[in-house]
């Protein structure tokens, strides 16, 4: 198991960005959490095999239909948190 931070930016909020992105990574069985920011990106904590946070990370690239993603920022995340299925979170 290993845990990434994804900063998302471009035409990612107001279009479904969120729920998207949680719908697809919990369906890939990751655990996690999305959020908007302030400055107009979203964040997401994602948590599982590498092989399939890497599929997380090609599908944050797509978007919903209404998104244009300009750029995914991957890191690593230390554990600060229990992490159990995925939701989305209010915006910071």
């Amino acid at each position: 198991m290993i845990r990434r931070r994804l900063t998302i930016t471009g035409k990612v909020q107001n279009v479904w960005y969120r729920a998207w992105f949680a719908e697809r990574a919990a369906g890939l069985g990751l655990d996690g959490w999305v959020r908007n920011r302030a400055d107009g990106s979203v964040e997401a904590v994602v948590q599982g095999p590498s092989e399939t946070i890497d599929a997380m990370v090609r599908l944050a690239w797509e978007g919903s239909p209404a998104s244009r993603v300009s750029d995914v920022v991957v890191s690593d995340d230390a554990p600060a948190e229990v992490l159990s299925g995925f939701e989305t979170r209010a915006t910071f």
